[in-house]
């Protein structure tokens, strides 16, 4: 019996100690050698775990500096300008301030009331109705207000408006990760340039269809009229598949869009005035200049005219 104990330790221990052995060689053979200054990079960044980078996470992120040496094409959303900076000196090179972005709802309240074509009573999610119905409205493009948008922002910057059922964005929170924009599955929400004094211009509609349909699901929706187009100075809007996009990178927010816009689809942000959008009255028509005379010359025709005093 004792014998028997003995021996089956005895097998035991040595198939322990080929497994150890075996083990380390494998773990030999495939060991990583993690450079410590992904270490050092990990610290220095937010540890939000966003994706705004478009990497897994933080700690993927900063592998990525790491092995890449520099920050092109590589930027920490949430740590802005601030991160990026430190994260440069880390590696030792140089990196350039990147123009501060916000997200933007590209939807207006539509205010359906009465004109409410369908009732979702289904999972509050906007990625599930959308496979399900176009919207209360009737409009494929528009928001479905589920709230995927507020449940996907890590930092509190969107919230829903209940009564018009409408995400708002808080621009004071919002880091401009992109987590919002790949929730939303109608590509409603945009990241765009905060702008010269946080002053933006946008158009508040996706609508692609033809402008009397567009109109039939929402009174705000953009009709393609060209209007908007015509009017802007640098050549920053354009309207493709009936609808208007405002180039960003081109608009200089003077707003003569807006002022064209017929149905009220074009927004701004944080112009000290509401944007005027009474036309100016058309001058009136210039009158023909008459002939000018001095008075001695006038005095000389009184004189030289006849007068017929006989009957």
């Amino acid at each position: 019996m004792t014998q028997g104990i003995l021996i089956a330790v005895v097998v035991l221990g040595v198939i322990g100690a080929i497994f150890a052995v075996v083990l380390y060689f494998v773990a030999q053979k495939f060991k990583v050698i993690e450079d410590p200054l992904i270490d050092e990079v990990a610290e220095v960044l937010p540890g939000a775990n966003c994706g705004g980078c478009g990497k897994a996470g933080c700690r993927a992120f900063a592998e990525a500096c790491v092995a890449q040496g520099n920050l092109d094409g590589l930027r920490c959303a949430p740590g802005g300008d601030a991160v990026a900076a430190k994260v440069a000196e880390l590696l030792g090179c140089a990196t350039e301030a990147g123009e501060p972005q916000v997200a933007v709802v590209r939807c207006r309240p539509c205010n359906v009331g009465e004109k409410r074509r369908s009732n979702y009573d289904g999972l509050k999610s906007c990625a599930f109705a959308h496979s399900l119905y176009t919207g209360e409205g009737g409009c494929p493009f528009g928001c479905l207000g589920c709230g995927d948008c507020v449940n996907a922002c890590l930092f509190g910057a969107i919230k829903m408006d209940a009564e018009k059922g409408t995400p708002v964005v808080d621009e004071t929170k919002c880091t401009a990760c992109g987590a919002c924009v790949k929730a939303c599955p109608r590509s409603v929400i945009e990241l765009r340039n905060k702008g010269r004094k946080d002053r933006r211009v946008w158009v508040s509609c996706i609508n692609k269809e033809k402008g009397a349909e567009a109109r039939k699901s929402c009174a705000n929706a953009c009709i393609g009229c060209g209007k908007c187009e015509k009017v802007c100075p640098v050549e920053a809007v354009h309207v493709n598949n009936n609808v208007a996009y405002i180039d960003f990178n081109k608009c200089i927010a003077c707003r003569k869009c807006e002022v064209e816009c017929p149905t009220g689809a074009i927004t701004d942000a944080n112009f000290p005035a509401p944007v005027n959008k009474e036309k100016p009255a058309p001058k009136p028509a210039a009158q023909p200049a008459q002939p000018q005379t001095t008075a001695g010359e006038a005095t000389v025709i009184e004189k030289t005219t006849p007068t017929n005093t006989q009957n």
